[in-house]
């Protein structure tokens, strides 16, 4: 599936990834290939996906996600860097 991790300034991540788990404001939640549509709020937290075989972080201030048709957008307030 293909995730697009993008704040107000830039595009952080685009490319394709087998899972990513992201900090729902209820608390963690994955999404893997086939997942049915969704839409969340998230808060400030650790995403962490999984691309190629290796496993990569990115710490999100909040921010909100959409997934559609394998295709995975993350509109995060900032990056913590």
């Amino acid at each position: 599936m293909r995730l697009e991790i993008l704040t107000p300034e830039t595009k952080v991540f685009d490319g394709e990834v087998s899972s990513v788990t992201f900090p729902g404001v209820d608390g963690l939640f994955q999404v893997l290939n086939g997942h049915a549509p969704l839409m969340s709020l998230l808060r400030g937290g650790t995403v962490e996906y999984r691309a190629g075989g290796a496993l990569s972080q990115v710490k999100i201030t909040g921010g909100v996600v959409e997934v559609i048709k394998n295709n995975v957008t993350l509109l995060a307030d900032g990056i913590q860097r």
